[in-house]
């Protein structure tokens, strides 16, 4: 496992707001709020496996435009 660094975690969070903006069917505001929040709230995350597990959570919601 290799975690990912804070360059990489400040590029997701840039993408996901990008991303945000674009939504058409989907309430901004709310998306964007959970976005902020989530980050917010893992901020604090120490171990090694929750970072990576929230980053690929992040990548994810990117490329497949939602979560699973």
């Amino acid at each position: 496992m290799i975690q990912p660094s804070r360059q990489q975690i400040l590029r997701l969070y840039k993408h996901l707001i990008r991303y945000g903006n674009h939504l058409k069917l989907t309430d901004k505001n709310y998306f964007l709020g959970r976005v902020r929040h989530e980050f917010r709230e893992n901020r604090s995350l120490t171990s090694p496996a929750e970072v990576e597990f929230s980053f690929k959570r992040g990548e994810t919601l990117l490329k497949k435009g939602r979560i699973l």
